[in-house]
């Protein structure tokens, strides 16, 4: 597994969202892009990072910065998790793990001594013109949209 990297043009993503809208990236072209990547919905920690999203969204919005969530669960559970946390924001279904695979975030993962292939938790800031700008790689799932905020702050 390859994380893209910093200056990389995002690959082009073609889905459906929550609500069974196909989601593209082209269509945010002109904003920020928060691309999230995380492992799957409805557990503890994916909770506590997409519910740092929700809370902090007001904030993305001023910055004029679009949220976008990805895992590998499909339209339904990604329907039950955003109303279960009123999540304002779209998330992208890729059962076929075609995005997480162009991103490079699926690979083997390791957890209490067992090896497995899944999402790894990585988040990509994709510029105005479709340039990934920023990734981080490790991430820390409460304080992580506070720390994309001041990332975005500090660039201003």
């Amino acid at each position: 597994m390859s994380i893209l990297q910093q200056g990389v043009i995002a690959p082009a993503i073609s889905a459906k969202d929550q609500d069974g809208k196909l989601v593209t990236l082209e269509e945010y072209r002109g904003h920020k892009v928060v691309l999230y990547f995380y492992p799957k919905d409805d557990t503890p920690g994916c909770t506590k990072e997409a519910c740092a999203f929700r809370d902090n969204f007001p904030k993305f919005n001023i910055a004029g910065v679009e949220v976008l969530g990805v895992s590998i669960d499909d339209e339904v559970r990604h329907k039950k998790f955003s109303e279960k946390y009123q999540l304002p924001f779209r998330l992208v279904s890729d059962p076929d793990k075609k995005i997480v695979e162009a991103y490079g975030v699926w690979g083997l993962k390791k957890f209490m001594g067992r090896e497995y292939m899944g999402t790894s938790r990585v988040t990509f800031l994709i510029n105005e013109e479709g340039v990934i700008e920023h990734v981080w790689p490790k991430v820390s799932v409460a304080q992580h949209a506070e720390e994309l905020l001041n990332y975005l702050q500090q660039k201003t």
